[in-house]
């Protein structure tokens, strides 16, 4: 469509976004520290703490990736759905508590790597180099995959080439982390969160309305929806429901995620939060797998308009949004959509510019480096990673689910496994860590290769075989390497105990 600055949908995007940059300033003015800037202080309250992880977790595929699945496939795509919901639930009540806790007392660590330095007494830092690495592997697509989502988005709305796009989207994201810091990207993840369940609820509403009001006489659903695509186990074996499913697994390694928990005022916080975030995601998901299936009947009565969509089923609820809605309320749905994306990129690139700032930059080049000195640094390594993700992210045939899938295995496999028996087995070693840490992220990356991704979801082999090798390594590990034997400190032990006692 042709741009103009008077159409409703720009006004809408142009509010969202100056608001967005608004508290961009504001969290610019409450960065005093590294700390404030990749951690807030350790500041947030319950419900910052539960829309912020589920914002960063939910990201473009809620709105594009999930419903496209479930407009192609039908009700059996949401065995992915399913499987989120209970890994995210055990996510808050196995690690939330536990890991807020221990990153406090662990040396006060403000990242993953900086945690597993401090649980495993790595003074060597192998660990926490190895585990900044995975971030920055796996993160550089993740990240891509946002770049790619919010490119889509400009696209389809503003009718801009893909590459334009590309910038224009991934520009919007970066000025509010560069400036603002994690205060920004919380407060943001907040109201983003808000927005995305606002859409995700009221467009399949909507759509079904529309499609009731169009049935003929002697006309139902069954008519315009192919019997299969009502069958959740349609197509699907106990391997292939076990592969969606396991999309679960992931929430455990996600850096993204569990640098919320890290982030919470305290611990008695997390319940509250706990109930709060998890009522937003089932909600969410339940009406992005809505959208897409209802968003079948739609345009089997509205054929005419289901161009757009059988071009590009991620396409689906952006095409429902526009079709259905005042072009106000069409445009505040849209931004739903850049919400979902920006909330998840920004986080992203946060967790990026933290793990090269305090894993790399100050432990290793600038030990005596002023505050100051490392904030700008971090705001400068949000600016390198981004044009890294925009570089992976010009193919424009990029899928946006697909790219989430392998940075989701990825995470899942490498840091799933270490981080629940770093929490719960006081015995695990760090040559067990990184041991499991590499394999897990190695089994990701060469059963991709090998194409066995297309019979059973990567993360599985890959958690499975990290469980092995750090169960393996802890308990014999301690004749191959002197690494094994550092964590069986007293001071490991004590925490341990403590943590038993306060959660």
């Amino acid at each position: 469509m042709p741009f103009t600055w008077t159409d409703p949908t720009v006004i809408m995007f142009a509010v969202y976004l100056a608001a967005m940059l608004g508290i961009g300033a504001l969290g610019y003015l409450g960065t005093k520290n590294l700390s404030d800037y990749i951690l807030g202080g350790r500041s947030l309250g319950s419900v910052v703490t539960a829309l912020s992880a589920g914002a960063s977790d939910m990201s473009g595929w809620l709105l594009m990736g999930l419903p496209g699945a479930v407009y192609l496939s039908g009700l059996s795509e949401s065995w992915i759905a399913i499987g989120l919901i209970a890994g995210a639930w055990l996510n808050w009540r196995l690690v939330a508590g536990r890991l807020r806790l221990y990153t406090e007392r662990a040396g006060n660590a403000l990242t993953l790597p900086d945690y597993f330095a401090h649980r495993f007494e790595d003074e060597n830092n192998i660990l926490r180099i190895v585990t900044a690495m995975v971030i920055l592997v796996f993160f550089t697509v993740y990240c891509a995959s946002g770049v790619v989502a919010g490119a889509r988005l400009f696209e389809n709305m503003f009718g801009m080439s893909y590459e334009t796009a590309l910038w224009v989207g991934a520009l919007c994201t970066i000025a509010y982390v560069f400036v603002g810091g994690f205060l920004a990207v919380s407060w943001t993840d907040t109201i983003q969160a808000a927005m995305m369940i606002t859409a995700l609820l009221l467009a399949p509403v909507i759509a079904y309305l529309a499609v009731q009001g169009q049935l003929q006489p002697g006309q139902d659903w069954h008519s315009l929806i192919d019997a299969d695509k009502f069958d959740l186990f349609k197509g699907q074996t106990a391997i292939g429901i076990l592969s969606l499913a396991a999309w679960g697994l992931g929430y455990f390694g996600q850096p993204h995620i569990l640098v919320r928990f890290m982030a919470a005022a305290s611990v008695r916080h997390i319940p509250n939060a706990r109930r709060i975030g998890m009522t937003w995601m089932v909600l969410c998901l339940g009406g992005a797998v809505a959208v897409g299936f209802v968003g079948i009947a739609y345009f089997a009565v509205s054929p005419a308009g289901a161009d757009a969509v059988n071009a590009n089923a991620e396409t689906v609820f952006m095409e429902l949004a526009k079709q259905l809605f005042n072009p106000w309320i069409a445009g505040a749905l849209l931004a739903a959509i850049l919400a979902a994306v920006m909330s998840t990129l920004s986080c992203q690139l946060l967790v990026c510019s933290s793990a090269l700032t305090e894993d790399i930059y100050r432990t290793f080049l600038r030990k005596q480096a002023s505050q100051k000195e490392l904030v700008w640094f971090g705001r400068a390594m949000v600016l390198v990673v981004a044009l890294i993700a925009i570089s992976i992210a010009r193919n424009p045939e990029s899928r946006v689910l697909g790219m989430v899938s392998y940075a989701w295995a990825g995470f899942g496999a490498s840091f799933g496994p270490v981080l629940l028996f770093s929490l719960y087995w006081r015995r695990m070693s760090a040559l067990a860590a990184l041991l499991g840490m590499i394999t897990g992220g190695a089994t990701v990356i060469a059963w991709i290769a090998l194409g066995l991704n297309s019979y059973v979801y990567e993360i599985l082999p890959g958690f499975a075989v990290s469980c092995i090798v750090i169960y393996l390594t802890s308990l014999y590990g301690d004749a191959i390497d002197k690494m094994s034997n550092e964590p069986n400190s007293a001071t490991v032990q004590d925490e341990f105990e403590k943590m038993k006692t306060r959660l």
